[in-house]
């Protein structure tokens, strides 16, 4: 078992000003902390730090795909307590991430507190409300636009072909729902 003081956490996230901010935050509750924009450099920092915890970005810069990172990162230590934390959050990438080795996905806005708790959750809840709530067509579009982004690591231009739209079309629709 982790205890307090030997709490290592690796962030992997785009945004530097949320990432700052969570770096400063994990540090006050006494995690040693690395933070990353991507997977380069992965590979020498795992070795070196070997991470106890790990956040997520869905989504990283250049349209790299997350998921890549957690299936890395699963694969270096099944141990790991790995979140996964999107603006672009869909029923696909939260199976995926969690079938890759992701303990929890979490939607953003998410703060420090809910990672912590997501941290700390390793059974599922069999209390969780079930929603009698029919899917709506605008969110069952939104998914399966998303599952396509995801199939296509978020290149935009090849998920407007394998949806049958035109990138312009594609990207306006994006705008549309924008949540991060």
């Amino acid at each position: 078992m982790t205890t307090k003081t030997d709490r290592r956490l690796l962030i992997v996230e785009d945004d530097e000003a949320f990432a700052r901010t969570l770096v400063r935050s994990f540090e006050r509750r006494g995690y040693q902390v690395r933070h990353l924009t991507g997977e380069e450099g992965m590979p020498a920092l795992l070795e070196d730090f070997a991470p106890t915890h790990a956040v997520v970005d869905l989504k990283l810069a250049g349209g790299a795909s997350g998921l890549s990172s957690v299936k890395q990162l699963h694969a270096f230590d099944p141990d790991l307590v790995i979140v996964v934390l999107t603006g672009y959050a869909s029923i696909a990438t939260a199976v995926e991430a969690i079938k890759l080795g992701a303990r929890h996905y979490l939607a953003k806005p998410s703060n420090t507190d809910d990672i912590e708790a997501a941290f700390d959750r390793a059974a599922g809840d069999t209390d969780v409300e079930l929603t009698q709530r029919t899917t709506s067509i605008k969110t069952l579009e939104w998914e399966h636009i998303h599952e396509a982004l995801a199939a296509s690591d978020f290149n935009i231009s090849e998920a407007a072909r394998r949806l049958g739209l035109h990138r312009r079309t594609l990207a306006r629709k994006l705008e549309k729902r924008r949540i991060k």
